[in-house]
């Protein structure tokens, strides 16, 4: 009789690592020319890219979310659109709408801004839970369908929504099952003095998104994508990573665990992140740095935790601290 175990991984050694990694770093620095700062941020921007997902930025305005995606969308060669949610926003309104052209004697469709490379949702938790689901077709399979025809989305596709975390009057919570599809969440957070300093001086003489250029295209993006998945994840580690998912599940804390979803995402996250920083093979390291980004939007505390005023964010890095990380050499 067969065993019904799938078959060992083995681990590639045909990534073009050395350009993987070049394309990664020339992107972040193209970013860094208008961006000042935000380092982490932009790389775990770049891991959601290349692993083919979408991240949920909680700020308060202000803080360059616009300009960052603008700068993405030029350094890759890709299209930009934005749009502004807001509680009369439609769902035809980010998808596109079928008209009927007179000239031509039949129906049309027209495009939505979701049609782009890059695409922000600034202030998403303004848009009703209906323009809300609008966007889950788009950020799951990557097309639309309008009047029973299907369409695909450009390739790559990157959707990054933005919330005011403080201001939440008029506004409509995410859903879970929204939140499930953000691969990360991302803050960013007031810049130290000297970066202050330094973007006061970068924006008073010019406006450096004016002249980025980019830095690479749309396809050899895609082709790097297609690499990610190649990245080596060793047993050991997937059991550490399996063991931190499943201790949020047992946590008293916790009312609602992180989901099956939620360990693929976190995987596949580990593995963009060790090509971005061009390694084959993951890392304790990289499970750890990403686990907060990744899984804390997926889980719900008790009420009990809520009240102590213990946000996800905080809970899910105890449940880390406390699974015992593997200390063996993991290299292919």
């Amino acid at each position: 009789m067969q065993s019904s175990d799938p078959p060992a991984y083995v681990p590639s050694h045909d990534l073009d690592l050395i350009g993987f990694k070049a394309t990664a770093d020339a992107v972040r620095a193209n970013i860094e020319r208008v961006i000042v700062g935000q380092r982490e941020t932009i790389t775990l921007l770049l891991v959601a890219l290349f692993a083919n997902g979408h991240t949920l930025i909680e700020d308060v305005p202000g803080m360059g979310k616009t300009i960052m995606a603008r700068s993405l969308a030029r350094s890759i060669g890709g299209e930009f659109h934005r749009i502004q949610c807001t509680p009369d926003l439609l769902p035809g309104d980010i998808t596109g709408i079928s008209f009927y052209n007179q000239k031509q004697g039949e129906f049309e469709f027209r495009p939505g801004p979701i049609f782009a490379q890059v695409v922000l949702a600034d202030e998403i938790n303004r848009a009703t839970p209906r323009t809300q689901s609008a966007l889950l077709e788009a950020m799951a399979e990557q097309q639309v369908t309008v009047e029973n025809d299907t369409m695909p989305l450009p390739a790559p596709f990157l959707l990054m929504a933005t919330q005011n975390p403080i201001e939440l009057e008029g506004t409509f919570a995410l859903p879970e099952a929204q939140l499930d599809r953000f691969l990360l969440r991302l803050r960013m957070g007031y810049p130290s003095k000297d970066e202050e300093r330094a973007i006061l001086r970068r924006f008073r003489a010019a406006a450096p998104l004016d002249d980025l250029a980019p830095v690479a295209t749309s396809d050899a993006i895609l082709r790097l994508m297609g690499t990610v998945q190649q990245v080596y994840l060793d047993p050991v580690i997937e059991d550490y990573l399996l063991a931190i998912v499943r201790a949020t599940r047992e946590d008293p804390s916790i009312e609602l665990g992180v989901s099956p979803r939620g360990a693929l995402a976190l995987a596949r996250a580990c593995q963009a992140l060790a090509a971005v920083e061009g390694r084959s093979f993951v890392t304790p390291d990289d499970v750890k740095r990403l686990a907060v980004p990744v899984l804390a939007h997926r889980l719900i505390t008790t009420v009990e935790t809520r009240l102590h005023g213990h946000a996800g964010d905080l809970v899910l890095a105890e449940v880390v601290n406390h699974v015992p990380v593997p200390v063996e050499s993991l290299a292919p």
